[in-house]
């Protein structure tokens, strides 16, 4: 007995190694149920709602017609009672007395019916509108001796001025007419027309309830719904425990998949931003080689007459050199290292360095573009690197340059501040070839393809297509400038930075 005691023990103790095994938790159930719970009462709530606003539809539906029914019969009822009636018979007080109470047992025994609050016959004499709510008042009215409408002192606004809103509508057609306040309450005007011709109309407040009727309907609906997702809930827990020993183990592999996808995830955004670095680097090292051979051809021209400009200029290159080789050290550099409040930088200034010691040098031996420049004086200073300006403006000189290679071309450079809004404007236009249309179109991004990588309206070069969009990245990111690109009418191209100072 002792020995059976401890294999059953022992069955138990290996049971439960099993289980924990693939980890059978009460939270897993518990965030199982609430999240198909939680799907199965909002398809309720859904189906509810579609199936309430259908049964209050048909039952608006219901209620107008019935109320347009009941006032059609009553009306119909009244009007068979004067049709019916001599003006000799009328007169006879028996006979009288006898349409009278016709007329009251009318009028009264509709207020029997559930929902009725209001029932009279508005009569008109052309210039008056009265509520007749009884059956003497109708009966001096239509059959008395004078057919002068009386005010009563008791009057019904409310239907008066319903039928005033559709009094013309009545004459002209003759058609039941009926206005819904609020979600139940119906005013039914019925065109009164004894013996054919239109006297009035008879009006009828009218509030039926079938409320019942969708309260049971949906009281089931609720109910069905909760035996439903009882049995959703025993039904895939049940599932629950039949299927996770069979996931366990694509779980596990699913798991180590992952795992693999990340690495080579990670190792792939690190060779493409290597990649990107090194052309960026590529792209700097070619304009610092350039401004390192114009430093030897100053070295070279060094003489006493000459002395200070050359070291001036030779101080801009080499601190220009010196922001190139910092900016190989960083692929995001410091923020205060671009904009700083301390800095104070001339725009008009480092446009005439740019244009003199650079573009004009630079086809000096080739073919000799034309610079203008129009700058305003009063721009204010930037706080902005002078050499982080330098490297958003050479670019875009470049270009004028680069691709009007065998034509000489004017190049404007014009600087604009405009006071009431507190901008500044750099437009650098030429009267070259322009850009190709294609190149001005937005991407999916909505930027110009223009600053786009690799971009290029240059055929068959390498290492291309990052002149423009690193003056873009620069400028937008790091400076929070606005750069536009666009063809002019006339022909040639302009690029416009709007600085908001």
């Amino acid at each position: 007995m002792k020995a059976k005691n401890e294999n059953t023990e022992a069955a138990k103790s290996n049971l439960l190694v099993s289980l924990r095994k693939y980890h059978f938790e009460l939270k897993h159930i518990m965030v199982l149920f609430i999240i198909v719970v939680a799907a199965q009462l909002l398809i309720s709530y859904t189906h509810k709602s579609s199936l309430q606003r259908f049964l209050t539809q048909t039952q608006e539906s219901y209620q107008r017609d019935s109320s347009e029914r009941l006032s059609n019969l009553t009306a119909t009822a009244l009007e068979l009672i004067l049709t019916t009636s001599s003006s000799r018979q009328s007169q006879i007080p028996e006979e009288r007395q006898k349409i009278i109470e016709a007329f009251n047992i009318i009028l009264s025994q509709q207020l029997l019916v559930q929902g009725v609050e209001k029932i009279c016959v508005l009569a008109t004499d052309g210039e008056h509108v009265t509520t007749i709510e009884s059956g003497q008042l109708l009966y001096d009215y239509f059959l008395g001796d004078s057919t002068t409408l009386r005010i009563t002192d008791v009057q019904n606004e409310k239907a008066i001025s319903i039928y005033s809103g559709h009094e013309d509508e009545l004459k002209q057609k003759e058609l039941i007419q009926s206005e819904l306040e609020g979600k139940r309450t119906f005013h039914v005007l019925v065109p009164f027309v004894p013996k054919g011709e239109y006297a009035g109309a008879l009006y009828m407040q009218n509030t039926p309830d079938f409320t019942f009727i969708t309260d049971e309907i949906i009281s089931s609906y609720n109910e069905s719904s909760l035996i439903f997702s009882g049995l959703i809930f025993f039904g895939f827990l049940a599932m629950f425990l039949i299927s996770s020993y069979t996931l366990s183990e694509r779980n596990l592999a699913q798991e180590q998949l992952y795992m693999q996808r990340e690495q080579q995830l990670k190792e792939r955004i690190d060779y493409q931003k290597e990649a990107l670095f090194t052309k960026r680097i590529y792209h700097t090292h070619h304009k610092a080689e350039k401004v390192m051979g114009f430093i030897k051809e100053d070295l070279y021209a060094l003489g006493k007459q000459n002395i200070e400009e050359i070291r001036g200029r030779v101080m801009k290159y080499a601190n220009f050199i010196s922001r190139v080789i910092y900016d190989m050290k960083w692929y995001d550099p410091p923020l205060q290292t671009i904009r700083n409040p301390l800095f104070k930088t001339d725009i008009n200034g480092v446009i005439r360095f740019i244009v003199d010691n650079i573009c004009l040098r630079i086809t000096k031996d080739s073919t000799p573009h034309k610079y203008e420049m129009e700058l305003d004086e009063s721009m204010p200073p930037v706080p902005i690197n002078e050499f982080v300006v330098w490297e958003i403006l050479e670019p875009l000189f470049q270009n004028s340059m680069d691709h009007n290679p065998n034509a000489v071309i004017t190049i404007t450079v014009k600087t604009e501040y405009v006071a009431p809004e507190n901008k500044s404007l750099i437009i650098i236009s030429d009267d070259g070839v322009g850009f190709p249309e294609a190149l001005l179109q937005p991407a999916e991004n909505g930027l110009k393809r223009i600053f786009l990588e690799n971009v290029s309206t240059k055929e068959n070069e390498n290492n291309s297509g990052y002149g423009c969009y690193l003056a873009y990245e620069i400028s937008k990111q790091r400076c929070g400038w606005q750069l536009d690109a666009e063809n002019l009418p006339e022909g040639g191209c302009r690029f416009i930075l709007t600085i908001q100072n």
